[in-house]
């Protein structure tokens, strides 16, 4: 199968994950499309790290579980993952350093010593990667400008001779791949022409670039897996941007920040994973009812409690559309992939406050960490949207007036006009009030804000394949990438992918599969979250399911073998 896999794996702290997005890069420079993969243990040190990148001439968006290529810097990576080397695949390993490769028919094996020359040439253990690159790009034909230019630029904050050491190390292993003669494969990073420059971006960048974009002026972000890097890219450049990022003591002050921070007028999110968020719940209500508008960035992971930290699941879909108590609007958006991430960050910002409520983008670990080659995002058609907002003195001005869009006039301290906002059911003005017709009228009021975002900005889902296809697939979320690559092979199928959680496109789904033959349905949990959703607010129901909730993503082969079982 398409594409060509390299995987590189060892223990953690010899760089898998850095020599992998080398490796990622080389392939873009190259002319390649890819998308990478890490998997790695939820400990503080050690442990076994694998990274996968995914290389073909057409865009790929995901992961596979085939490998082509493999690159082993330890005996625990060849025990491991031997068994998915394709036949007539590669090895790259070190049978100096005590490797031993055991039974390889059928097989091209390349035995460098990147043990010997790291330690001989770099002076460290740790260049073992840097040698094994040197070595991969010599056998699959890469241009070996490409790899000295990326060890250039990542060790460019270090002293002058880290560079040299590296590129001395990768010069001597590409030369020993060259000098020895080994059997020729295929060149599958032998340099192609691309007219256009793509971009290796993970969900998290994407999300951070989209917040950006879209005019973020406050983060309070309290670091948790997978959702960290999405801190990291915004502390990077707030100073040179404009913008603030707080890094606070808990996610409950994180979310109270936000809070305050929307209350004065700014634009602002906060980012977290599903354990983060149930601490949030009680600012999730509150930014409800006194209908402030804040963005939730929620990055699921294998749950409950601390669950799998560094894997992957798609657990808490139900948990957000029903955390706090009572009802009150609130919109979940889910992206299907890094594409999809920066625009619907963005969309949130707006969505916050033209609708004056919380707006979540559902993603995971599998967005958020994986790399996909892109085009650069274009922002240039985005306008703010600030909804009903004001910021000068109005006479007998109400907080909270009855609108017949439900979005009240919606001003910040300091301006002049007086209003309360507390956690109390309150009248137009913001007092709290428990009169009958009073709660009657402002829940109404709040609720039918949804109901004017389902008919004016709830975006329809997507069908993809042909639309006369006997077979759809639905889904949501980061599946979409892999339920697109399993299509290359399946041309009588199609997939519905939705990413409006709520409100929920109900009618544009029924009409979507109006007339499909065989439904399947396909998510990453154990209940089948989203299934229940589209039974209770379509009745329909899926004639079969893929579920997977073991931390990995759901790869083509596994959706393959499903259709085939059932065609």
């Amino acid at each position: 199968m398409k594409p060509y896999v390299v995987k590189i794996a060892g223990e953690a702290g010899y760089g898998i994950m850095s020599a992998g997005l080398m490796l990622n890069k080389v392939a873009m420079r190259s002319g390649y499309y890819t998308f990478d993969y890490s998997e790695y243990p939820s400990i503080v040190r050690g442990g076994h790290n694998v990274m996968q990148v995914a290389i073909d001439t057409k865009p790929v968006k995901s992961p596979y579980l085939h490998t082509n290529f493999l690159i082993a810097l330890d005996q625990d990576t060849l025990s491991k993952h031997m068994g998915e080397v394709v036949k007539g695949g590669s090895v790259l390993y070190d049978s100096e350093a005590g490797m031993d490769l055991g039974k390889h028919n059928g097989l091209h094996v390349f035995d460098v010593p990147l043990y010997k020359m790291a330690k001989e040439i770099g002076g460290s253990l740790f260049m073992k990667n840097t040698a094994a690159l040197g070595a991969a790009m010599a056998i699959l034909g890469a241009d070996g400008k490409h790899l000295l230019d990326l060890i250039s630029d990542a060790f460019s904050h270090k002293h002058e001779a880290v560079v040299r050491l590296n590129h001395e190390v990768a010069k001597a292993a590409w030369k020993y791949v060259q000098d020895h003669h080994f059997e020729s494969i295929r060149p599958a990073l032998k340099p192609r022409k691309r007219s256009k420059k793509y971009m290796a971006v993970t969900g998290n960048e994407s999300v951070a670039l989209g917040a950006i974009a879209a005019g973020l002026q406050f983060a309070a972000i309290y670091p948790m897996t997978p959702t960290s890097n999405i801190l990291h890219v915004l502390a990077e450049h707030q100073e040179k941007l404009g913008f603030i990022y707080k890094q606070p003591e808990d996610e409950i002050s994180a979310i109270n920040m936000a809070m305050g921070a929307a209350h004065a007028g700014a634009r602002s999110m906060v980012a977290t994973s599903g354990g983060g968020f149930c601490l949030m719940s009680e600012g999730y209500g509150l930014a409800g009812l006194a209908e402030i508008p804040v963005v939730i960035i929620e990055g699921m992971r294998g749950a409950p409690a601390t669950g799998l930290p560094t894997w992957t699941e798609q657990g808490d879909l139900q948990f957000v559309l029903h955390a706090h108590q009572g009802d009150f609007p609130r919109i979940v958006l889910a992206p299907g992939d890094v594409t999809e991430a920066f625009y619907m960050t963005m969309d949130a910002m707006n969505l916050a406050e033209k609708y004056q409520c919380p707006v979540v983008v559902l993603i995971d670990k599998h967005i958020c960490e994986s790399h996909e080659s892109v085009l650069p995002f274009d922002y240039k058609k985005y306008s703010i949207e600030r909804g009903n907002f004001i910021s000068s003195k109005r006479l007998a001005y109400k907080r909270y007036a009855m609108t017949a869009s439900g979005m009240s006039p919606r001003s910040i301290p300091g301006v002049g006009n007086h209003f309360v906002a507390n956690s109390d059911e309150h009248d137009e003005v913001g007092y709290s009030n428990e009169d009958s017709q009073n709660r009657l009228d402002q829940m109404h009021k709040r609720m039918h804000k949804m109901e004017v975002c389902e008919k004016k900005d709830m975006q329809k889902p997507v069908l993809y394949g042909p639309k006369d296809a006997q077979t759809t697939i639905v889904s949501w979320g980061s599946n979409k990438g892999s339920i697109l690559e399993a299509l290359k092979h399946s041309s009588k199928v199609n997939y519905l992918h939705v990413t409006w959680m709520h409100p929920f496109p109900s009618d544009a789904i029924k009409k979507a599969l109006a007339k499909t033959k065989k439904l399947i349905g396909i998510e990453c949990n154990y209940s089948g979250q989203f299934l229940s959703l589209l039974k209770e607010k379509t009745g329909i129901v899926p004639d079969d399911v893929l579920l997977k909730y073991d931390g990995r993503p759901i790869f083509p082969e596994e959706i393959l073998q499903k259709l085939r079982s059932k065609s």
